[in-house]
């Protein structure tokens, strides 16, 4: 086993070099070209170890050395999603708030159905057996969308503050959304007297309603109490620490008491920002406090898209999973296109949207490393399935962040789109 600090200190100076090569030499935004660059080195030295055994079974040890699941779904995206949540601008999200509700919770589930049953009878035409609820489990991982490299590129080409929040915003809630969903039908599933049925839909509605209120509930809390704290002092440092200690201590709360915690971070965040940011820290603090979140952001991701990179190493990627993870994209985005599609067209009732919508927030839908950390979850017990559908979660997120994100800023000059928003 590699010792945690010695593990640690190879990411980061990982991180840092290829974050170096990006910005220096690739001209790309950091994230995509960090996920480059570990795909390349993952490779290389999957080639290099024909030659040299030991390189290879070195790397794949350091590797295999991180718990993906937990690292990312249990430490991660407690920063993650505090730090997004505390840099919206809440008046554009309030200005956004159907929309980015509508696509963070009836997208995501439509999403997750159309995925599932898509995807299963899309196999089934090839060969593969696969059962309905592993589709659906599918279908709910890879829904969520995480639009972390696609911001840097909508920035790139000065869209509208209002894509960039609907973009942002959904992506904050439905990683919640997303994570609620798979777990809640996975709980189900586990409590189901007939393993391999599907779970009643009075089960699993008491479950998602029970995780999702509970964590928003308590993140609201947790967020408040906050705030109450920080109207006590003048110190920017210790204002700074209790967000820290709010968004790692919720996090972990929400989690021992089985509630959302995606969502719980989420909550807590947007409450800090619209509370104790406007209205009990001082300019000073303001501006200590969106620097060192926007810091926390940049090191998270960057040492995020590194370890999605070099996941290539242990992850179980045969001719036939390539297959399924090629079927799979077209799946993906069809449903993404449906889901997306539906929400924006019942909004036209009070809603305004010119043509270039529905396509922007398809393709800018990207999807990340909270998919492969969802499929990293699935029970052992059928390890053929399981590792169909981690391959091809694995190739759809690739894809979606090298591919769509690299050609989202072209798509965006060609379309020069503009908003005429009148809210609901």
């Amino acid at each position: 086993m590699v010792p945690s600090f010695a593990l640690l200190s190879v990411l980061v100076a990982l991180g840092a070099l290829f974050s170096f090569l990006s910005y220096r030499v690739l001209r790309l935004p950091t994230t995509i070209g960090v996920i480059l660059l570990s795909l390349i080195t993952a490779a290389a030295l999957m080639i290099g170890g024909h030659m040299v055994p030991a390189l290879q079974t070195n790397a794949n040890r350091l590797v295999a050395a991180i718990d993906f699941h937990q690292v990312v779904l249990h430490e991660m995206l407690a920063f993650l999603l505090f730090a997004g949540a505390l840099q919206l601008d809440l008046k554009q999200l309030r200005n956004e708030r159907i929309s980015v509700l509508s696509l963070s919770v009836f997208a995501t589930a439509l999403s997750t159905v159309i995925v599932g049953l898509l995807f299963k009878e899309s196999l089934h035409l090839i060969g593969f057996q696969i059962r309905l609820m592993e589709a659906l489990l599918f279908g709910a991982l890879i829904s969520p969308t995480d639009p972390i490299a696609v911001l840097e590129m909508l920035r790139r080409v000065g869209a509208p503050a209002s894509l960039n929040v609907q973009l942002a915003g959904e992506s904050l809630f439905n990683d919640g959304v997303g994570a609620v969903i798979f777990l809640s039908l996975l709980g189900a599933i586990t409590r189901s007297s007939s393993h391999g049925s599907l779970p009643s839909p009075t089960l699993f509605a008491f479950l998602l309603l029970v995780e999702a209120g509970g964590g928003i509930a308590l993140g609201l809390a947790l967020g408040f109490a906050t705030h109450l704290l920080i109207r006590m002092v003048d110190s920017y440092r210790i204002e700074v620490m209790l967000t820290l200690a709010l968004a790692m201590g919720g996090y972990v709360l929400a989690d021992t008491l089985h509630l959302s915690a995606p969502l719980e971070a989420v909550a807590a965040g947007l409450m800090v920002s619209g509370t104790a940011r406007r209205f009990a820290m001082s300019a000073a603090t303001r501006t200590h406090l969106e620097s060192f979140w926007e810091l926390i952001d940049d090191i998270m991701n960057v040492v995020l898209f590194l370890l999605l990179g070099l996941q290539l190493l242990v992850l179980p990627l045969g001719v036939s999973w390539l297959i399924a993870g090629l079927i799979a994209i077209p799946v993906v985005l069809f449903a993404r296109l449906a889901s997306v599609t539906a929400v924006v067209k019942s909004l036209a009732v009070c809603r305004h949207k010119v043509t270039g919508n529905i396509p922007i927030l398809t393709w800018g839908g990207l999807r990340g490393a909270l998919a492969v950390a969802l499929a990293l979850a699935l029970p052992q017990d059928q390890p053929g399935e399981r590792s169909l559908i981690l391959a091809a979660t694995y190739i759809t997120v690739i894809f979606s962040v090298l591919v769509q994100g690299l050609t989202i800023s072209p798509l965006l000059r060609k379309m020069r789109m503009q908003f005429d928003d009148v809210a609901c």
